[in-house]
């Protein structure tokens, strides 16, 4: 179904605006974003691909390969080296899956499984930092000035972009109105 619907088009240039986003935001907003002692990580393309799974009906994107090629291009982008993000954006679908098995999908788990999801993606990018010594902040410092902010800006972007991608998705989604 996923070929024969408007997100085979709409679903990877929605991760590539994402992607993009979270840079560019940041960049703009960096006074903002990174005001000392606080930082706030733009994860533009994590609300994406959680709105795409709980959005996405019967059409079965996939998501894993999307993540892992978003993770790979946002590795090679902001670092020049494959990282990280190559493992945790996929991560971040599988945790969404399998918290979504157990869980009646509304707005209020939609929000509790994306949170959930960013306190992983952020603590295990954390601990691969602090793991190989670039990250020098201690863990009750990086809770306090980095992951709080970090999910109330995300939670804006989410709450913000809730029904527009909602609309957007399952109206690309449909593949009966053709």
């Amino acid at each position: 179904m996923y070929r024969l619907s408007r997100l085979k088009y709409v679903f990877p240039l929605g991760l590539f605006v994402a992607l993009f986003l979270d840079g560019s935001l940041s960049k703009i907003f960096a006074d903002f974003f990174f005001h000392y002692p606080y930082a706030m990580v733009s994860q533009l393309v994590i609300v994406w691909l959680v709105c795409a799974y709980f959005f996405e009906g019967d059409v079965q994107i996939p998501l894993m390969g999307f993540a892992v090629a978003a993770g790979i291009v946002c590795d090679l982008y902001y670092s020049g080296i494959l990282g990280l993000f190559m493992f945790l954006y996929p991560m971040v679908v599988g945790l969404t899956k399998l918290l979504a098995k157990y869980m009646t999908p509304s707005f209020p788990i939609i929000i509790l499984i994306f949170l959930i999801d960013l306190v992983v993606f952020e603590l295990f990018n954390y601990w691969a930092y602090a793991a190989i010594g670039i990250a020098k902040v201690g863990l009750t410092g990086f809770l306090l000035d980095t992951l709080l902010p970090t999910l109330a800006l995300n939670l804006v972007y989410l709450i913000v972009l809730y029904l527009p991608l909602q609309k957007l998705i399952t109206w690309a989604a449909d593949t009966e109105r053709r």
